[in-house]
């Protein structure tokens, strides 16, 4: 601290005048200010120590404690991006597990493999379907195993050819009997309420009214059958307090084609297959199908030359096999076998059949019997 003038010096006759105590100790606290807050020069060992460590560092022997640490600041905004991330990945698990290599939470083994569907059939097959996969059938998968898994689903398997004008008749009367075919194919094999055994008024409605030993053959069948009077003959049917079907899928695969008839008229020939997955109504799990193939030929005859009523169609032929049913039963149903069933009554003595084989027609190789079927 600087030391403040002699009094003999500031009040001597003629020199300097003296400085007040006030004036003094306000220059002295302004100068110890300034003195703290100028830099400092670091010594030479602090210098010395100071070049040391950098060339160290440079070669990368510098000591842990003596680099700078990381900012906590930094490092704590990373935990916010971390979280917005994870939350973002566990939203795509789940809404697509598929995305997790390896399948860990065991999504797959109910999907559905992906089948490339087959185009529709134009022509009579040359051989029956290749073999497909082992698989049992399933809700998950009612048509696993089944070549049926790469048909049509239901009525969009039934494609009707493009129409033509065909000898007398317009190409307008041949399209209206190949829906008319179309219509006798759907209300009697996939209609939901003819499964369960209702009334198929829709297929009934489109044949011939003057066809009246068929309607009333058909009309008992279904008020009560016999074996002489089988609504299965045209119509597929399965009793609702037994059997119920597996999802809403029925797979169809065949084909129509027309051409000119007898009697100034158009012949519409149909073939096609039905497979439909059922399962018990007691709440067993265990899946099953039944196989149904219809062979149908119709008739609609010009209403200008024939007495016809407008229209409607002929029934001239009506046959059918079935894949995987109890035979020599009468009661208008199907009756599927699983494979679980306990065998009662004499052993099938009939042939061994693949029902899925459309390369041969439907009464080839038939014989008197009940047989069994190679796959279902």
């Amino acid at each position: 601290m600087a030391d403040r003038p002699s009094e003999e010096r500031s009040s001597g006759s003629g020199g300097e005048p003296s400085i007040p105590d006030d004036v003094w100790d306000k220059f002295l606290k302004e100068t110890e200010a300034e003195l703290a807050a100028a830099p400092k020069e670091p010594s030479a060992r602090a210098r010395m120590v100071t070049e040391r460590l950098r060339q160290q560092d440079a070669r990368g022997e510098s000591p842990e404690s003596w680099r700078a640490p990381a900012r906590p600041e930094r490092r704590r905004r990373i935990w916010p991006v971390l979280g917005v991330l994870l939350a973002a990945a566990v939203a795509v698990v789940a809404v697509k597990p598929s995305v997790i290599p390896g399948d860990p939470l065991g999504t797959k083994d109910h999907a559905a493999p992906s089948v490339s569907p087959l185009p529709a059939e134009t022509v009579a097959p040359t051989a029956p379907p290749s073999p497909a996969d082992s698989e049992t059938p399933s809700f998950a998968r009612p048509f696993a195993g089944s070549p049926a898994e790469r048909w049509a689903d239901g009525a969009a398997g039934i494609v009707l050819p493009k129409a033509t004008p065909v000898g007398t008749l317009s190409k307008a009367q041949v399209e209206q009997a190949l829906q008319q075919t179309r219509t006798l194919l759907v209300d009697g094999n996939l209609d939901p309420a003819t499964l369960r055994g209702e009334r198929p008024a829709a297929a009934l409605g489109v044949i011939e009214p003057q066809q009246t030993e068929l309607l009333t053959r058909l009309n008992t069948a279904l008020a009560k059958p016999d074996e002489k009077h089988d609504p299965l003959s045209l119509f597929s049917r399965f009793d609702p307090a037994q059997i119920k079907l597996v999802g809403d899928v029925i797979k169809t695969r065949g084909r129509i084609t027309f051409k000119a008839g007898e009697q100034s008229s158009v012949a519409v020939h149909a073939d096609y297959t039905f497979v439909y997955p059922v399962a018990r109504t007691d709440g067993s799990k265990e899946v099953t199908r039944t196989i149904v193939r219809r062979v149908l030929d119709i008739q609609m005859s010009d209403p200008a030359r024939y007495k016809v009523t407008p229209g409607k169609i002929t029934i001239r032929r009506y046959d059918r096999d079935v894949g995987n049913s109890a035979c020599d039963v009468y009661d208008g149903y199907l009756h599927p076998g699983f494979a679980s069933d306990t065998a009662t009554g004499a052993p099938p003595t009939g042939p061994t059949t693949d029902p899925y084989d459309r390369s041969k027609g439907i009464d080839e190789g038939l014989t008197k019997g009940c047989g069994t079927v190679s796959r279902v």
